[in-house]
């Protein structure tokens, strides 16, 4: 757990609340007005809530420290006015807070939201401030729930599934937040924003696609970033790794799994036309774990040796899993991420003996809302077991909280517009479910060429969960989003600093999907122009 906290307060694993922006701040619709009044004005409840509360203070700006376990801070953010708003779901017995921050002076006339991370529905602060850093007016909404690893909300007294806060957490929190966070915008200012964006990464990019798919005039742009979608599945899926080392009962350690990641990410480097320690193309690595069997490796000081049961273990963690049949039921953890985040080990015992430790998001979902058993013992999952609790979950979910409609036509008809990066080394959240998205949606919107009108992904190489802005990398996505909203400017590529396998950072174009980067065959490897866009049919 130690571990676990020290990299969800890095920024690492679902966090889009350190989720840092670079878009311009330069005023559009001219600084706030000269009547900007801090006050509690009364707010109208959205369809279906009835306002509890309407509280307003001025806040002096500063250093924002971030709330709750992923922390964080952002400093140099000018005075605001924090109006908090409470909503109750008359019947539902919730309360849930939905914060908006107005700058006091030069706002940009645009308006964000701000998503979440894990089950935190909102933001803890730092998202916020760095908007109104930014020139925003900003809105976030806590659904009612709590913080990112906090789960005791979604089983009632009776040990029933609290379905008021799970819609909450899932959909209509959002959509009340847009619709309060703009009254109030118009309340303070006198007017109301000249352009709306959401912007969230994981959680906070599901929530981005339920927001284009239920709700597609609240915003016109969505960034919304290595999104939770498909979360009936892929929050099952993640658990697999626990499942397969404990049914072959075989525990390979970090360092191990490791070796297996980098021999890979080596023997598929050079499928883009150079060696540099990026892989560009992941359906094209078919790096077989098991040419290490016999391999030495030194781990925490002593040598160890790569055995079949290892390799078989990293085999069927890459694929992904599968019901005892054969039939495929997600996809695995992609080639060339950290597969420790997933399969998860406790520390060794007295006698050198170690335990899966599973990453507490998926475990949650499969104890509290799939099995609805808090003592339920994940050691013990079957393969059978766990093909009954993907299917379950599917069943009872997918309409709730799947956020997998490819009927994108509400947002297209609404004129908004659609932008995801993936990192192609996601350790949390399988890249290949946002790719399979992205497809459905062409399928069922006439094709990728209609669907780019409004809707574009880029996969970013060798980038961890949420790691663009993060640490890992930078982009300017915000600033590619409000281009294409306000000037009409389509990114055809994404300008990104990542970090190779060797920790160097360098320059690339992200490619719209499903386009990918080619090495031109001159130049330096370490900058963006010595590669070109390419078909994956021209490789």
């Amino acid at each position: 757990m130690r571990r676990l906290l020290t990299v969800l307060a890095a920024g690492v694993p679902l966090a889009a609340a350190v989720y840092l922006p670079t878009a311009s701040a330069e005023p559009e619709n001219g600084s706030a007005s000269a009547s900007f009044a801090c006050s509690a004005r009364s707010v109208k409840a959205p369809a279906g809530t009835k306002v509890e509360s309407v509280t307003a203070v001025r806040q002096a700006g500063g250093t924002i420290i971030g709330t709750g376990v992923l922390g964080g801070s952002v400093s140099g953010v000018p005075a605001y006015c924090e109006v908090t708003v409470t909503l109750t779901h008359p019947g539902d017995g919730d309360h849930a807070k939905v914060r908006t921050w107005l700058p006091v002076s030069g706002w940009n006339g645009r308006f964000q939201a701000i998503g979440g991370a894990a089950y935190l529905a909102g933001d803890n602060g730092v998202g916020l401030g760095t908007a109104v850093k930014n020139g925003y007016a900003a809105v976030s909404t806590d659904a009612g729930v709590k913080d990112v690893l906090d789960t005791d909300w979604a089983l009632n007294s009776n040990g029933q599934v609290n379905n008021a806060l799970l819609k909450n957490f899932a959909s209509r929190s959002q959509h009340e937040a847009a619709v309060v966070g703009k009254e109030v915008v118009d309340g303070v200012y006198g007017k109301g924003p000249a352009h709306s964006y959401f912007n969230g990464c994981s959680t906070g990019g599901r929530q981005g696609y339920m927001e284009a798919q239920r709700y597609p005039d609240d915003y016109d742009g969505i960034l919304a970033n290595a999104p939770a979608v498909n979360w009936d599945e892929f929050e099952v899926a993640t658990l697999w790794p626990q499942v397969v080392m404990n049914n072959e009962k075989t525990y390979p350690s970090k360092c191990e799994f490791d070796a297996f990641t980098n021999a890979a990410v080596k023997a598929c480097d050079s499928l883009d036309g150079v060696k540099d320690g990026l892989v560009n193309d992941l359906s094209r690595c078919d790096f077989d774990p098991r040419t290490l069997i016999g391999t030495k490796v030194v781990c925490d000081g002593k040598e160890l040796t790569i055995t079949a049961a290892d390799a078989a273990v990293v085999r069927k963690i890459w694929d992904g899993p599968r019901t005892a049949s054969g039939k495929k039921l997600w996809s695995g953890v992609p080639v060339g991420a950290d597969l420790s985040a997933l399969a998860g080990l406790t520390e060794p015992d007295a006698d050198g003996n170690v335990a899966g430790a599973p990453f507490p998001v998926p475990a949650a979902w499969v104890k509290l809302w799939v099995a609805k058993d808090p003592s339920l013992d994940i050691s013990k999952i079957t393969y059978s077991r766990f093909t009954q609790l993907f299917k379950q979950s599917q069943a009872e979910y997918d309409k709730v909280i799947g956020t997998d409609d490819p009927d994108l036509s509400g947002f297209r008809r609404s004129g908004g517009k659609l932008l995801t990066w993936h990192g192609l080394a996601d350790q949390y959240i399988p890249t290949q479910g946002t790719v399979q998205y992205r497809e459905r949606v062409e399928r069922e919107m006439g094709g990728a060429k209609r669907v780019d009108d409004f809707y574009r992904l880029f996969l970013a190489p060798g980038t961890v969960h949420c790691g663009l802005n993060k640490g890992d990398g930078t982009t300017d996505d915000l600033g590619a989003l409000t281009a294409w909203v306000e000037h009409g400017k389509a990114p055809t590529t994404l300008p990104a600093t990542l970090t190779n396998a060797s920790q160097q950072s360098v320059t690339r174009d992200l490619c719209d999907y499903p386009r990918v980067s080619r090495y031109k065959g001159h130049g330096d490897p370490a900058v963006a122009s010595s590669f070109r866009c390419v078909s994956p049919s021209w490789h």
